[in-house]
């Protein structure tokens, strides 16, 4: 018996050992600093909040891997560049701070929020829903601030950044993108939606415009109709009256809605090969439950075989 319980016991233990194995994969930590300066491309730029002090700004530094200042183009963003860039309020305090890399055509936009818990309301997907729709393409952008903000702030720091280096963004679009971006952040929170549905509502509305190219508002207001039921979910008519309004002044402008399309296809092309890397495929936590369910019942079998 003593035998047996020391079998039970050591396939007990690898067992755990292959849990934590599988279920806590191992990520590499790769430094800014370790790919040089891209000398066709430029070095990044960083855009801090005005408001930040001192000492908050030398931790954003830290926070978005900037090891030497000098080689990274530094600037300020201010309320009065929130009402330039967006019309937004002059007086607004600015703590989010942004880095943009630019990257290679075809790379696509990559956005990591680094420090999650301090960006309050704006998911990864948001910005770059939000960038596309400004005309920013292939950049690689972190996100960070030393204290809570909801991170609609830091959108005005990357239209800063592209202004400095040259690059003019349609003010419009930089407008239209914003207010995405509120409409987002509004809609997240409303009873029975999160993040997660919101980003694909708004992903999906922009897919079917580029496949439909709706003429009319009324073609709109059927695209969005069709997308909520789709997906399952129920607006109050208040906030479909906005999603309408928002999308009917997209098809206005001058947005290639097919490059949009095909961005966010490579977005999430490249989740999914992050997950087949991992082994995460869909059945990958149905596995693991049917292990650990099947460890158990070996457990109680075994103990009952004790104490029977």
């Amino acid at each position: 018996m003593k035998k047996r319980f020391l079998k039970i016991t050591l396939s007990m233990a690898l067992a755990v050992g292959l849990i934590s194995g599988i279920a806590t994969p191992a990520f590499a930590d790769e430094s800014d600093s370790d790919k040089g300066i891209n000398e066709k491309l430029g070095v990044p730029i960083a855009v801090y909040g005005e408001t930040l002090s001192d000492s908050q700004k030398e931790e954003t530094r830290k926070l978005l891997n900037i090891d030497d200042p000098e080689n990274t183009e530094e600037f300020t963003v201010s309320g009065q560049d929130i009402a330039k860039y967006i019309d937004g309020d002059p007086n607004s305090r600015m703590f989010s701070s942004a880095k943009i890399t630019r990257e290679e055509k075809g790379h696509g936009i990559d956005v990591e929020i680094v420090t999650k818990d301090n960006i309050t309301q704006v998911t990864n997907e948001m910005y770059v829903n939000a960038l596309l729709t400004a005309g920013v393409e292939d950049a690689t952008v972190k996100v960070a601030s030393a204290v809570k903000v909801s991170g609609h702030s830091a959108l005005t720091g990357i239209y800063k950044a592209y202004d400095v280096s040259g690059e003019d963004l349609d003010k419009e679009r930089m407008e239209l993108a914003n207010e995405e971006l509120d409409v987002s952040t509004d809609l997240a929170d409303k009873e029975g939606m999160d993040d997660e549905s919101v980003t694909a509502l708004m992903t999906e509305i922009k897919k079917e415009i580029a496949d439909q190219k709706p003429a009319t508002r009324e073609d709109v207001e059927e695209i969005v109709k069709e997308q909520l039921s789709k997906l399952n979910l129920e607006l109050s008519d208040q906030d479909r009256e906005r999603l309408v309004n928002l999308f009917d002044k997209m098809r206005d402008l001058d947005i290639d809605f097919n490059k949009v399309k095909t961005q966010l296809k490579d977005l999430t092309s490249k989740v999914k090969d992050k997950m087949d890397e991992l082994g995460l495929d869909e059945s990958f936590w149905d596995k693991v439950f049917n292990f650990i369910k099947a460890l158990f019942n070996a457990i109680v079998d075994f103990f009952r075989g004790i104490f029977s």
